[in-house]
Parts: structure tokens; sequence; C-alpha cells
């Protein structure tokens, strides 16, 4: 239907009696755009959908000149990068790799519109259905269906880069953590695959050894305000087109979003990640940081060379001075109370010692004989009696330095003393 466009004040109409409206005008209208013809050539010629696009894909493929080579030819894939996209449903299209299946496995995003163009024509050459079947190859209906499907989608800029954001087979991993690397050969492939992201151009590059500091800072700045395009619409349910039901169409738009909104903040937080690790593990970080605690020690010794100089003389005199006026007075008390702590000292690690010997064979159990403690504490107290303060000292340390042997250390100075002649056998008859 086609309504009329209103009356506007510049427009007037005759009322006088016997008026006559002007005669109407037959204009021929019709329908235009491309969508239109398609559909007018589907019917006018009884094509399928199927037939149409094979059409669609003939008129895309021209005759090469295989006397010359043409350069894109070598980065384009010679074999199928991945075989499995032969059998691969073309119902379930988004789920196949369209780069792959377009030959340009190597290239991915960095393919231009022109190589695009030039990968689909060697396609369509190779993998018609025609071509296959009068070849007697298997049927590739479907593979082929992804083949214009990929076309598609990677000819519109607004497709291509919601397909983009989800091509995780041109993501770089970064290194193992403990792995032996190199660390620009690694790291720079990664920061130039994450790039492909960025809203913002010219993007820095990771540099080398050699790049000056301002420009480290300046790489990791904007790393760390990465402003990304990446949105995941491509990974989105389907939205249904009957209209009939349009609670069930918000629900999937608003579940939708909500996935997108996840995978979008589940990506920031990845890469955050990943430019700390960078950062932590960047030689040139590291290096920074030595040269500027070594320049800023050096200006703070500077600084105070010569007020440290002045008090350093200063208090040495005095120093001086004071242990000059204050060495005989106290040399004498000194003396006196060095020996009388001395002896105490002495006495008081016999004491400890004495104690440590003699309480030893409790502290081990008595070596499993328990019934013989009494037998025990009597030997091992001749043994302490007997002992002289160098032999204390010895028995001591080595049973605090290892109270499994205590036995042992026993049996061997109880050994001595009886083959000395200091304590004879009899009375130490459980340690020999």
């Amino acid at each position: 239907m086609f309504t009329l466009p209103a009356l506007t004040s510049d427009i007037t109409v005759s009322v006088n009696s016997g008026a006559k409206l002007t005669e109407s005008v037959r204009r021929p209208i019709e329908p235009v755009g491309k969508f239109f013809l398609h559909h007018a050539q589907r019917t006018l010629r009884n094509h399928t959908w199927s037939e149409f696009e094979k059409l669609q894909a003939e008129k895309n493929v021209k005759t090469v000149d295989e006397s010359n080579v043409d350069p894109d030819e070598l980065l384009f894939d010679d074999e199928l990068a991945d075989e499995t996209l032969l059998t691969h449903d073309p119902r379930d299209w988004k789920s196949a790799d369209l780069y792959a299946a377009m030959g340009l496995s190597k290239l991915r995003f960095k393919a231009s519109d022109a190589q695009i163009i030039k990968a689909h024509r060697k396609q369509v050459l190779k993998h018609h259905p025609d071509k296959i079947s009068a070849s007697g190859g298997l049927n590739q209906d479907g593979f082929f269906k992804i083949i214009q499907k990929a076309f598609e989608t990677l000819t519109d800029s607004t497709k291509r880069s919601q397909y983009d954001s989800c091509d995780f087979e041109a993501d770089v991993l970064p290194p193992k953590k403990g792995d032996s690397y190199d660390f620009f050969e690694s790291w720079g492939p990664v920061f130039e695959s994450e790039a492909r992201f960025s809203k913002k151009t010219p993007i820095p590059t990771l540099g080398n050894l050699e790049t000056e500091k301002k420009e480290v800072e300046q790489f990791y700045a904007f790393w760390n305000r990465f402003d990304s395009w990446r949105t995941f619409e491509f990974l989105d349910e389907d939205v249904p087109d009957d209209s009939s039901n349009r609670d069930h169409k918000r629900y999937i738009e608003k579940k939708n979003k909500a996935a997108r909104d996840k995978k979008k903040t589940a990506d920031n937080s990845r890469l955050v990640k990943l430019v700390e690790r960078a950062m932590s593990e960047d030689p040139r970080i590291k290096l920074f940081k030595e040269q500027e605690k070594k320049e800023k020690e050096q200006r703070k010794w500077e600084r105070e060379a010569g007020a440290r100089a002045e008090a350093e003389a200063k208090a040495k005199a005095e120093v001086e001075a004071k242990a000059k006026a204050e060495a005989d007075a106290s040399a004498a008390a000194n003396a006196k109370a060095d020996k009388k702590k001395a002896k105490e000292a002495a006495k008081a690690a016999k004491k400890k010692n004495k104690r440590a010997i003699r309480s030893s064979a409790k502290d081990a159990d008595y070596f499993g004989d328990a019934d013989k403690a009494a037998t025990i504490d009597e030997q091992l107290g001749l043994i302490v009696d007997t002992l002289d303060d160098e032999q204390m000292v010895e028995v001591a340390d080595k049973i605090k330095a290892d109270a499994s042997a205590t036995k042992q250390v026993l049996q061997d100075i109880a050994k001595t003393m009886s083959e000395g002649g200091k304590l004879p056998a009899s009375l130490l008859s459980y340690f020999l």
C-alpha cells in the first residue's frame, strides 16, 4: 500500500461549485536491490537455493593464467588444513574453521579482501560439486556450502569482525612458566596476536633488549589500558525469526548479552594477567630496577658524603677521648668482673652439662630397659662424678647434638674410663 503525503500550507483546494480534480497519472514502480534480483532469478529460472549458490560461486571464478605465479598462492594452503571439514555438517557451519575452509589458515585475520576473493576462487575451482562428481569423487556439497558461508562471512566487514573476535585458532599462547626461552622471540608473537583486537592505533611493538626505558614504559602503559573491540557476538545463540513469540525472542537476546558480557570480562581478566606476567619476566624491567636502585644509592651517598665525613671524624674523636679516660678506671673492675663472670659461667655450664648427662638416660626412656632404670641411673651418676671438665663438655655436646646416639656416647666414655682405670668395669656393667 502506498501512503500519500500530508497536505502542506502551500497546497490549496478549490471548493468552487463545479470544480474538478486533476486527472490521475499512472507511474510504474518496481522493486530494486540485489536481494530482489536474486529472488527473481531463482523464480524465473526455477532454481533451488543450492543451485543458485553454485551459480553465484561460478561467477566469482575467473580464468587463471597458470604460467604466472601469483605471490598470494604461496600464502594459501596447498592442502585442506582440516580434513574433517569435508564431513562437517553445513547446518553447523559456525563451528567450522572458516579460514581453513577458504585455504587461509596461514593468514587468518591478516588476509586482505583481495586475498579472500582469490582464495575463494581457488576453493571453488577445486571443490565445486559438479567438478567433484564429474571426476568420480565423494559428494562434497556440505563442504561447498561451508565455503560459501565462509566467503559470505569474510567478505562482510561486520561479520568478519564478529568471526575474528572468536577465532581462537589465531591466538598465540605465551610460553609455559618455568621453561627456558628467549623472552622477545616468545612474547613478540603473543602481543602481535592480541593486538588485532585493539581499537587504538598505532600499536607499540615489544622491541628488544636495547629498547629505551621510555619506550618500554609506553609499551606496557598501552597494554595496561588496552581498549579491545572483541565482542564474542559470533558465539550467540541464533535468535528465532518468528516474531509471534516475542517473550522467547527477548529471552534469547538477553541470554546472549549475558553470555557475551561474561566472556568479555573473562577475556579482560586473562589479558591483565598476561601483561602482568610479561612485565614480571621482562629482562629489561629487571635491569631498569637494578639501575634505578644503584643510581638512587649513589645520589644519596654523594649527598651525604660531606656531612657523614665530618660526623664520623667528630664521633671518632669523642670515642677515643672517652675510651682513653675510662680505660684506666675500668680496667681493674672489668678484669675482676670478667674473672668472676667466667668462673660463674664455667660453674653454671658444668652444672648444666652434668644435669644434661644425668637426665639423658631418662630422656631416652632408659634405652628400652625401663626395668633397669635404677641401675642405669646409678652407673650414670658414677660416670658423671668421674668426668673431668673437658670430658664433661665433650659428652654433653655429643648428646645434645644427637639424642638418638646417647647410649653409644655413654658406652664410649664408660669404656674409656674402664680402660683408663678410673672406674672398674664391674661398676659400669650396663654400658660395657
